[in-house]
């Protein structure tokens, strides 16, 4: 029996995502949600607020422990999932930022942007924007946890996958145009969803992988000019140089299809003439986005461990 262009799947991702011909879409993974809370573990605070009730735009605000009420830096979170899949109220990820939280001492803003397919790249790079621009208007009033709290000029932006893909593309932003009332102290990539026309590395060995990669990216973005885009490929960049920041982390995994593209990125920056210092650092066995699977494992709490210090070195 033929199936009714109800049933017709035009987009099929397995285990990821699944579009239909009649617009309907299944997401396969990165569908549940948990509410804010007081992590009776770290006495972490959450609460989600509302950024723009025109669109929806939203986020997951968190808090450390402060018996000493000093003034913390701040991180925006971009999750990742493709563009696609998982929100800032997933488990694994409000698990893990209160993790980040507890032992970074950081404030955190988990954006909840507005995901493909139904809102295409640029919609969530504009969304993570917005949030971005609301951050920095926080600075001069607003929000009361932001006032209270926070400390401006340490402002760092962190995200995994295609969340680190938006990291890098928010600091091209502040580069380009510039914060009013906060300053962007620092980026951290966590296995960044980047490629490239050409072949680098390891990549030979997983074409396929490779190939559903560059695949996934187009259908996220269908008016891309491909892989080579400078959203998706920053070594393309001509403007690289300008990145609005003077330290960057890349955090790698070895077995990731990522790794090499990782790596490129690293030297790409360095060799830009952006004039900032960029650190990678590799963890040896593990792959994509091993930290959120396996929280408790030794790499991912040395990764945490990383992240926080980054966070929390003195001032570039």
């Amino acid at each position: 029996m033929a199936s009714t262009p109800a049933e017709e799947i035009v987009h099929d991702f397995p285990s990821f995502i699944r579009v239909y011909k009649d617009g309907r879409v299944e997401r396969l993974k990165g569908t549940d949600t948990v509410p804010p809370s007081t992590n009776p573990d770290t006495g972490v605070q959450s609460k989600d607020v509302v950024i723009h009730p025109e669109t929806g735009l939203s986020a997951r605000l968190y808090i450390p422990n402060k018996p000493d009420h000093n003034k913390f830096p701040i991180l925006l979170y971009f999750h990742g999932g493709g563009f696609a899949i998982e929100t800032a109220f997933s488990p694994t990820y409000h698990n893990y930022l209160i993790s980040l939280v507890a032992e970074a001492n950081v404030v955190v803003v988990s954006v909840d942007y507005r995901r493909a397919p139904e809102h295409l790249l640029p919609i969530p790079y504009e969304d993570s924007w917005a949030a971005v621009k609301w951050v920095d208007s926080t600075a001069n009033g607003g929000e009361v946890w932001l006032k209270e709290y926070v400390d401006f000029d340490r402002v760092f932006f962190a995200g995994d996958s295609a969340g680190g893909n938006i990291v890098h593309n928010m600091g091209m932003r502040v580069g380009s145009e510039g914060l009013d009332g906060a300053k962007l102290a620092g980026m951290v990539l966590i296995h960044p969803y980047f490629g490239g026309k050409d072949l680098i590395g390891g990549e030979e060995a997983n074409l396929a992988g490779k190939s559903v990669a560059d695949k996934f990216w187009v259908f996220v973005n269908p008016t891309t000019s491909g892989s080579d885009d400078p959203l998706f490929n920053p070594a393309k960049d001509p403007k690289l140089s300008s990145l609005g920041c003077k330290k960057v982390l890349v955090c790698v995994a070895e077995k990731d299809l990522m790794r090499d593209r990782n790596w490129y990125y690293k030297e790409a920056l360095e060799k830009s003439g952006w004039g900032g210092v960029v650190e990678a650092v590799e963890a040896k066995g593990e792959g994509h986005v091993f930290h959120l699977f396996n929280p408790s494992c030794h790499n991912a709490l040395a990764m945490l461990k990383r992240v926080a210090s980054f966070m929390n070195e003195s001032k570039v």
